[in-house]
């Protein structure tokens, strides 16, 4: 398929959105999601700078040659390991693999942004970046875009995340800490197996892990402020094969978020106590694997009390409250002044689910907040500079 430049309707990027969703690609597998994004741009004039380190994704710039400041516009490609149970007639032809995070709706509302602002290119002062990023959902995308240079020189970044939960035409934009801490733990504990009706002629690992799957609910409860939101999941177990075998070994995984450094070095050390203290109380033993995912998503005060007072003369801003759910996009806001949104989408369900159904109607106020933040931002830019 070639995509179509020149779309004046949300009906018409309407028909790009189920597109894409009808051809999900999994993260850092979006190759055919690239070359329809890249084709597109460049017939609108844009010029493609995406880093040869890039394997996937595209990013692009439009503006003066001589613009003193470049603002970044940011979406995610990639699609979940999730099989689709919508009905849609546009529902993912891709077995096992879906659009169930809304990246593209993302992706289409910066496509159409795009389009706004080559259209309007004659206004702009600044130059504009936009970031079709892979690998959001494996969380390795944004390091892969700042590690490779596509970062460089930006001196705003401006994002957003569709929320099925909040009815379309509706957009938050909060200061502080947006997005969770994401940290990943993975557990094997191992003791020696046997028949099930002498269990004091072995280990049981079974009778460890449930213990330490209770304990572990004591990080949060005990030893991290209450006053700060903070979550730990134990989301996966496995451990044994019949009913009359006591099994060798036992695994399990999940997750804690949390909303400070302290508290997620805090939460990590307090885990490894834990599980360290239960292997010993049950002689077995444990191994641990840590990984560690983006940090705390932070929008910078100045720029977001800025881009949040403009935005609420082209849509209805609310506040909504901040999410334990990880985002990528908090490593571009280690790096360079960012704000993220959260932004209306209709949905039917939550994000991650199977039967997610999005409404189209919602792509023109993600557009809105791309296009506006990018003139109000260039105001802002002329203002210091007149300043000083």
């Amino acid at each position: 398929m070639k995509l179509t430049t020149a779309t004046e309707t949300i009906t018409d990027l309407s028909a790009i959105r189920h597109y894409f969703h009808q051809h999900p690609e999994l993260s850092s597998q979006e190759y055919q999601t690239t070359a329809l994004i890249k084709a597109y741009l460049a017939d609108l004039g844009y010029t493609i700078i995406t880093p040869e380190a890039l394997q996937t994704g595209v990013i692009a710039e439009i503006g003066p040659e001589d613009a003193q400041h470049t603002v970044a516009l940011r979406a995610d490609i990639d699609a979940l390991p999730i099989q689709e149970q919508t009905n849609l007639d546009f529902a993912s032809e891709n077995a096992g693999t879906m659009h169930a995070c809304g990246h593209d709706f993302h992706l289409t509302s910066l496509l159409g942004a795009a389009e706004k602002i080559k259209e309007n290119a004659d206004k702009l002062t600044v130059k504009v970046r936009l970031i079709f990023q892979p690998a959001e959902e494996t969380h390795v995308g944004a390091e892969q875009v700042i590690a490779s240079g596509g970062l460089e020189g930006v001196d705003v970044i401006v994002g957003y995340h569709n929320h099925p939960n909040l009815p379309v035409g509706q957009i938050s934009v909060g200061n502080g800490g947006r997005n969770a801490a994401v940290d990943q733990f993975a557990v094997k504990l191992t003791g020696v197996g046997g028949h099930a009706a002498k269990p004091h002629e072995n280990i049981d690992p079974i009778l460890a892990l449930a213990s330490t799957v209770t304990a572990l609910q004591s990080i949060v409860s005990r030893s991290l402020d209450p006053y700060r939101q903070s979550v730990l999941s134990v989301t996966h177990i496995e451990g044994g094969q019949t009913w009359n075998v006591i099994p060798d070994s036992t695994w399990f995984e999940g997750t804690i978020r949390t909303f400070g450094d302290h508290d997620r070095e805090r939460a990590k050390e307090k885990f490894y106590q834990i599980i360290n203290g239960q292997a010993a109380t049950y002689d077995v033993s444990a191994e641990i694997e840590w990984i560690p995912g983006p940090p705390v998503l932070e929008n910078d005060p100045i720029l977001t009390d800025i881009l949040a007072e403009n935005i609420q003369y082209h849509a209805n801003l609310v506040n909504f409250p901040p999410s334990a759910g990880g985002e990528d996009f908090a490593f571009y806001t280690s790096k360079v002044p960012s704000v993220f949104a959260e932004i209306g989408s209709g949905g039917n369900s939550g994000l991650h689910h199977s039967d997610l159904v999005l409404d189209d109607a919602g792509l023109e106020t993600a557009i809105t907040w791309y296009y506006q933040s990018v003139l109000r931002l260039q105001d802002y830019f002329a203002e210091k500079g007149e300043e000083a």
